[in-house]
């Protein structure tokens, strides 16, 4: 599993904790890179933020062994085994922990300016990190924190080795891990941006987190375009399952498209969100939300239930017409694609137009001679396989239909400008069939 970056692994996160909400929990980020996967895991479960400052106790002549560990509070866990085989001496143990108890304070000053530590006691605590290398520091402040008062212990990252994330799991209450790749090195290899983060912006995200929520603004009336931006993140309840997805919607949108990922991508892909970002500029409002939770998508077989997809997509539509009544189009990729198409051509079905891009709509099967909403098929001029199931799906549709090739265009449009190419034609078709009637 590949990130875009610490927002996205901790969305990602965030769904697979919605279990913990109810427990009302507090989630603490370890600085720093972990402090930004946190702030989006206690957005969404509307908990309280906080950073977990723990300092590591290295051995004097081997710094990278740890002898304990340290956090606010006067919290202190050590190993008495390795201070025994260290053979340590109580003089430099006292060395050790003064130095890295002045550095924490310096750093828990820091990241709250000035704000007091939230109280631990009897709750349950999220610790967040980016990522495990070898797990020493996240279990240390596991340790800390139950020591702070936590009842219970819950540490949430979205990648970590299996050796590690099999240690971690027999310290505390609930591991919860997203990726755990064998073939793992580092924990950047795993985030395509995965910049280092600087204090000012771990102060900025708990500062913004302290403040609260900003106030929600009304949805826009039902048949009508919004009079200003809405920019949000919502929560959909589609088919029994609680979905996160982003909506847009510029002022003045006279029509809505529906985003279907496929397989391997998320509501977080940069290639829909680039197409995403062309349609918001032509004033059209986009929705961008996964049709899966994070824990079933490990399982490849739920990329292919395309019926359970075309369900969920159809419950968010209607979830998505009860806030505003502008034309609804879908927009699939992939296996998304076929869900699309599937949810088009179901009895009742009120969608303006469809886009595929590199789609399956091989997996709509029967059910293709059933869309009524115009439907444009992209496919890359060398994904030679998809171009043929697109061509047998362009002779089963009975709608307007248009098959697109992308020269040059491997299946995910990598190339320079073929992304480009697929946003002009979906923005094209989608302003012809959504709003020359709006």
């Amino acid at each position: 599993m590949l990130f875009t970056d610490r927002a996205d692994a901790g969305h990602r996160l965030a769904e697979a904790l919605q279990h913990l909400e109810g427990e009302e929990p507090v989630v603490l980020g370890l600085p720093r890179g972990g402090v930004p996967v946190a702030f989006q895991v206690a957005r969404a479960l509307k908990a309280p933020l906080d950073v977990i400052v723990v300092r590591k106790l290295g051995v004097p002549y081997q710094r990278e062994l740890g002898f304990g560990a340290i956090g606010e509070g006067g919290v202190r866990v050590i190993s008495d085994d390795i201070v025994r085989r260290g053979r340590l001496e109580q003089a430099d143990l006292a060395s050790v922990e003064h130095a890295e108890a002045a550095e924490l304070a310096r750093q828990a000053e820091r990241f709250r300016a000035g704000r007091p530590r939230l109280s631990l006691d009897g709750r349950t605590a999220i610790v967040v990190d980016d990522g495990i290398a070898t797990g020493a520091t996240a279990a240390a402040a596991c340790q800390v924190v139950r020591a702070q008062g936590a009842a219970r212990v819950v540490l949430a990252v979205p990648v970590a080795p299996p050796d590690a994330a099999e240690r971690l799991r027999s310290t505390t209450d609930e591991f919860v891990c997203l990726s755990t790749p064998f073939a793992f090195s580092a924990v950047g290899e795993w985030y395509r941006d995965f910049s280092q983060t600087p204090d000012d912006e771990v102060v900025s995200l708990l500062a913004q987190a302290a403040a609260g929520p900003e106030p929600e603004g009304s949805a826009p009336d039902a048949g009508t375009a919004a009079d200003e931006d809405v920019e949000e993140e919502v929560a959909i309840d589609a088919a029994g399952v609680r979905l996160t997805g982003d909506l847009n919607l510029p002022a003045g949108a006279r029509a809505v498209v529906m985003f279907a990922h496929g397989s391997g991508s998320s509501r977080h892909s940069p290639r829909n969100r680039l197409v995403a970002t062309a349609l918001n500029e032509a004033g059209l409002g986009t929705l961008l939300f996964d049709l899966l939770t994070p824990a079933e998508e490990a399982h490849r077989a739920n990329v292919f239930d395309i019926a359970t997809l075309a369900e969920r997509l159809t419950d968010a539509t209607g979830w998505l017409r009860d806030r505003t009544a502008v034309p609804v189009g879908y927009f699939g990729a992939s296996t998304g694609a076929a869900a699309a198409l599937w949810a088009a051509a179901a009895p009742g079905a009120d969608v303006g137009a469809v886009v595929s891009r590199g789609g399956r709509p091989d997996l709509a099967g029967p059910l293709l001679p059933g869309v009524r909403a115009p439907t444009l098929l992209i496919v890359g001029g060398n994904d030679s396989l998809v171009i043929d199931l697109n061509r047998e799906a362009e002779a089963a549709l009975r709608c307007a239909t248009r098959l697109d090739i992308i020269p040059g265009a491997t299946h995910l449009f990598e190339e320079p400008g073929a992304l480009q190419q697929v946003a002009d034609l979906a923005r094209d078709w989608f302003l012809s069939h959504l709003v020359k009637e709006a």
